[in-house]
């Protein structure tokens, strides 16, 4: 047995461990810290383990077969972009040589998109409703039907909101039933000085049996603007995109096309939701209200970057020449026919030689199409085996029920099957 004066049973150093654990390609500041933790902890072996966790809490790929196309804990809309490492000309016009405006560009293809006069975009869609009712309803009300005065995920709460933006709420009608002639009585009451009506999409809030609303062409006869906030992004409500007809799912969902021609001044939608984008809020509308918009102080604070800017050129263009459902991705996953996904499970549940092959509800998900499910497929397997797939390299995210654990494959793309049907033999025993 060594003597406690025996180098060898003395821990080492934490610059000697941290050396050894630059192996895992961690930073060497953060390998300092954890052999220093490891070495406190009485385990310098533990370092490694550390080390591993460490690196499972950083961002990373994974594979999303939750059947929620649109996951918010997994950033929404997938988007595939490759930007080179090169200057981009946010705010250069190349004709001229003279400085820009960075909403130019994206800005145009979006109005057009949305056959809307003028557009711009915020970093998100709450971004995009604090900064249109800062801008236009600054010290004025707003009346929201008590039933879309709503807290919606990420603890977006329509009151807060407007409190932040400098306007006054003004509820009108009751939680079930609004109607025209309420929203009418607040905009003739002088002590409320309303500035704008509203529309908010109630997200996953859903209120069925005894109810009455009013429609955007009813708002639009009262004597001040009408926002809408249709928050999941669905740009024209025929998707032109598509094939066939509009899908059953996305019955009743508001899009920003029919909602500008039904009379709305301005409509908010987030970028990364049925648009298929990368995070952003976009406002769209009557130009003398976006320019309004443009230059509100906010602006600056909430304008985008070169890469969202860029992202979201190409998803406009992939609208624009109705390419959409083969150039972003959730267009594809949720285009894609049953039957095919049928098919891919038949291959994965072979090749992997484990699961069985079971009919699924998939989602659109982020407050999307709120209570609609989409048809699919899934490789099911007996238990619970979330922790082993979140383990594999790339992780696979699933999901339980009823004591099994599905991979839904109308949120997988089809080049991860291979991921799926690897992840699947590392669960089984070597015989």
């Amino acid at each position: 047995m060594a003597s406690a004066d025996d180098p060898r049973s003395r821990p080492p150093s934490v610059d000697a461990l941290a050396r050894r654990l630059a192996a895992t390609g961690l930073p060497q500041p953060i390998c300092v810290d954890i052999a220093r933790e490891a070495i406190s902890s009485g385990d310098p072996e533990s370092a490694w383990e550390r080390a591993r966790q460490f690196k499972r809490g950083l961002l990373t790929p994974v594979v999303n077969a939750t059947g929620v196309l649109l996951h918010t804990n997994l950033g929404r809309a997938p988007i595939d972009l490759h930007v080179g490492a090169r200057a981009v000309n946010v705010e250069l016009d190349l004709r001229t040589g003279e400085r820009s405006d960075r909403h130019r560009a994206v800005g145009g293809l979006l109005a057009k998109l949305c056959n809307a006069e003028a557009a711009i975009v915020v970093n998100n869609n709450a971004a995009a409703v604090l900064l249109v009712l800062a801008a236009l309803a600054f010290d004025r009300g707003v009346a929201v039907s008590r039933g879309e005065s709503v807290e919606i995920g990420g603890a977006f709460r329509v009151p807060e909101v407007m409190e932040q933006s400098g306007a006054t709420l003004v509820d009108v009608g009751t939680t079930n039933r609004t109607r025209l002639s309420d929203y009418a009585k607040a905009v003739a009451d002088p002590a409320n000085k309303i500035g704008l009506t509203m529309k908010v999409h109630p997200s996953n809030f859903r209120v069925e049996g005894f109810v009455e609303s009013t429609s955007i062409a009813e708002l639009a006869t009262l004597e001040v603007p009408v926002v809408a906030d249709i928050g999941s992004g669905l740009v024209d409500a025929n998707c032109p995109w598509l094939a066939g007809p509009p899908p059953a799912w996305l019955a009743g969902e508001p899009a920003a096309k029919q909602s500008l021609e039904q009379g709305a001044a301005i409509v908010t939608f987030s970028g990364d939701k049925l648009f298929g984008g990368p995070q952003a809020g976009i406002i769209a509308g009557r130009a003398d209200l976006v320019a309004r918009c443009h230059r509100h102080p906010l602006a600056r604070a909430l304008r985008p970057g070169s890469i969202i800017l860029h992202a979201l050129q190409e998803a406009a263009t992939a609208y624009l020449d109705r390419t959409a459902v083969t150039r972003i991705p959730f267009w594809r996953m949720a285009s894609m026919p049953s039957a095919a996904l049928q098919h891919r499970a038949r291959l994965i549940v072979a090749a992997a030689r484990c699961g069985d092959v079971e009919p699924s509800e998939a989602v659109p998900g982020a407050g999307s199409a709120p209570g609609v499910t989409i048809p699919s497929f899934a490789v099911a397997l007996d238990g619970d085996h979330l922790g082993r797939l979140r383990a594999h390299d790339p992780p696979v995210i699933g999901r339980v029920r009823d004591g099994r654990t599905f991979l839904d494959l109308r949120s997988v793309d089809p080049a991860d099957d291979d991921v799926l049907v690897a992840a699947l033999l590392a669960l089984t025993p070597v015989a």
